[in-house]
């Protein structure tokens, strides 16, 4: 029982820590675009532009 003193305020530490985390990434755009991704992995924008007139 003594172990829970310290683990009780570690697991809440670790629970603020990713609280903490997910919100900057909610701050910072992380979720903004979710179907842009999946869309930017198709497109050809990477290649140099005599490629992409070839191609099209």
């Amino acid at each position: 029982m003594d172990v829970l003193i310290f683990l009780i305020p570690v697991a809440l530490l670790l629970g603020a820590l990713g609280l903490a985390a997910f919100l900057w990434s909610l701050k910072s755009g992380q979720y903004d675009d979710l179907e842009g991704a999946k869309w930017r992995i198709l497109s050809d924008d990477d290649l140099p532009e005599d490629e992409r007139e070839r191609r099209e």
